[in-house]
C-alpha cells in the first residue's frame, strides 16, 4: 500500500497481571450449559473477575453459556489486592452464580516491557543513500473482471543490513528526474510481509502496489502515477532503490493474547497481511497468537479481494482466532439499499465492535481510504452512545494508550 503518512509514535499498551470485572447479562440455559451442574442465572447482572491473562478465554466460555458482556472494568480497592470479586449492593459478593471469579495463574509482563524486547529499526538507509535490491517477483493480484492492476512485488535484501518489523514501511524512489530536472522524491508504501519475509529466511521484503491513474482535468488524457507505474512494471532482476523502514504507528503488540481489529480498503490490506502471516503461517518460539483477529476489508468488485485465497484459508483453518468479513461495494448492498462500504459493515457490527475494544488488550487499525473513518466514528458512536459513553472522548484515551492504530490517505 502506498503510503504518504507513515509516521511514528508507540504502539504498545500499559497493561499486565491487573485484573477486571466483566459484567454479563443474558445468560440463558442453552446446548453449551446443559451439561453444566451449577447454577445459571436467567436475568440480571452477572459479575465475573478476571485476570488480564485470561480475558480471551474468558469472553468465549461467556458467549457459549449465551451471556452479553455489557461492561468491562479495571477491578480497582480494597478487592483488588487479593482478587475477590466486586459486592452488590446488598452487601454480597456477586462471583458469578455458577461462573467463577478465576484467579491469576501466573503474573504476565506489561506489555510496554514485553514490546521492549523488539527492536524498532528505523532509516537504516535514507534517500541519500538507498539500498539498490532486486527484483524478484511481481506478481498480479486483481482476478479478471476486477478493476485496475495491484502488484505483489518480492525484492532481495540480502545483500543489505535492511530489517523491519510489522507494520513498518519502506520508501521507494523511482528513477529519472521530475518536470524540474530534480531526482523523483520518495514514497513510502506499507510492507506486506513479515520481518522474515515471504520465504521466511530474513532475506526479502514485499508490497502491495496498486498503479495509480487519472484523468488529466484539462486534456482528460490518462495519467500514471510515477513511482506506481515505475513498480508495477518491475521484472524479475530489475534494480529497486529502496529506503528506510519508518513507521512505529502501525506496530502489532506482543500481546499473544491480543485482539487485533483491522480495517483496511484495497492495498490498505498490506499491513495485515504481514499480520496474519506472523499469527498464523509462520512459526516462533516467543509468539504463538491465541487471541482474535478479525479482518474488515473492503473492496470495489469480488475480483479485487487482494489475497482472497489466503485470507480464506486462514478463516477456514483458524476459525476460533480469525474472523473476515467482506464490503463489496459494486455487488453488495447496505440495509438502505445503497452500496455496501466498509463503515456499513462497521456499523451492522458496533455493538461487538464496543465490546472488544473495551478490554484493555484490544488494538484497533485502519488503513486505507481517508473516507471510511468518518462512518466507523458513526458506528462506534452509536455503540457507545447506549451506555451513555461519548465516544469522541473515549478514543482519545484509546489512541492516548497506543491502542487506536490509523494510516489513511
Amino acid at each position: 500500500m502506498y503510503n504518504p503518512n507513515a509516521a511514528g509514535g508507540a504502539a504498545n499498551t500499559v497493561s499486565g497481571s491487573r485484573l477486571f470485572v466483566y459484567e454479563v447479562v443474558g445468560l440463558n440455559q442453552c446446548d453449551p450449559t446443559d451439561g453444566i451442574t451449577a447454577p445459571v442465572r436467567r436475568s440480571g447482572s452477572v459479575f465475573v473477575t478476571v485476570p488480564y491473562n485470561r480475558m480471551n478465554q474468558e469472553m468465549r466460555r461467556i458467549a457459549r453459556m449465551g451471556g452479553q458482556i455489557v461492561s468491562i472494568r479495571p477491578l480497582t480497592g480494597e478487592g483488588a489486592a487479593n482478587g475477590q470479586a466486586p459486592k452488590a449492593e446488598n452487601g454480597q459478593t456477586t462471583a458469578g452464580d455458577g461462573l467463577q471469579a478465576t484467579q491469576p495463574e501466573e503474573k504476565s509482563k506489561p506489555m510496554t516491557e514485553a514490546k521492549q524486547k523488539t527492536e524498532v529499526p528505523v532509516n537504516i538507509y535514507r534517500p541519500n543513500n538507498p539500498y539498490i535490491g532486486k527484483c524478484l517477483s511481481n506478481e498480479e493480484l486483481v482476478r479478471e473482471g476486477g478493476d485496475g492492476t495491484v502488484r505483489h512485488l518480492i525484492f532481495d535484501i540480502s545483500g543489505s543490513d535492511l530489517r523491519y518489523v510489522e507494520g513498518q514501511s519502506i520508501g521507494i524512489i523511482p528513477p529519472g528526474t521530475d518536470s524540474k530536472g530534480k531526482p523523483h522524491k520518495l514514497r513510502l508504501y506499507s510492507i506486506a510481509s513479515t520481518r522474515h519475509g515471504d520465504y521466511v529466511d530474513d532475506k526479502t521484503v514485499s508490497l502491495c502496489v496498486r498503479q495509480l491513474v487519472y484523468k488529466n482535468p484539462e486534456t482528460g488524457e490518462p495519467v500514471y502515477g510515477v513511482c506506481s507505474t515505475h513498480l508495477c512494471n518491475l521484472k524479475e532482476g530489475d534494480d529497486v532503490k529502496i529506503t528506510g523502514p519508518v513507521g512505529k504507528e502501525m506496530l502489532l503488540p506482543d500481546d499473544p493474547e491480543a485482539t487485533v481489529i483491522m480495517m483496511a480498503t484495497g492495498t490498505g490490506i498490506a499491513p495485515f497481511r504481514a499480520f496474519l502471516w506472523r499469527m498464523f503461517k509462520e512459526s516462533h518460539e516467543d509468539y504463538k497468537f491465541k487471541g482474535l483477529a478479525w479482518l474488515f476489508f473492503g473492496v470495489a468488485y469480488s475480483p479485487n479481494i487482494l489475497y482472497k485465497d489466503e485470507l480464506e484459508q486462514l478463516a477456514q483453518e483458524f476459525p476460533d482466532n480469525f474472523r473476515l468479513t467482506y464490503a463489496i461495494s459494486r455487488e453488495q448492498k447496505n440495509p438502505e439499499g445503497g452500496k455496501m462500504y466498509i463503515q456499513n459493515r462497521i456499523q451492522e457490527n458496533a455493538d461487538e465492535l464496543w465490546q472488544l475494544v473495551q478490554k484493555p488488550n484490544t488494538h484497533t487499525y485502519i488503513c486505507g481510504l481517508k473516507g471510511m473513518e468518518g462512518g466507523i466514528d458513526k458506528g462506534m458512536s452509536d455503540a457507545a452512545g447506549k451506555f451513555d459513553v461519548d465516544w469522541a472522548e473515549y478514543q482519545k484515551q484509546l489512541k492516548k494508550e497506543h491502542r487506536w492504530h490509523v494510516e489513511t490517505y
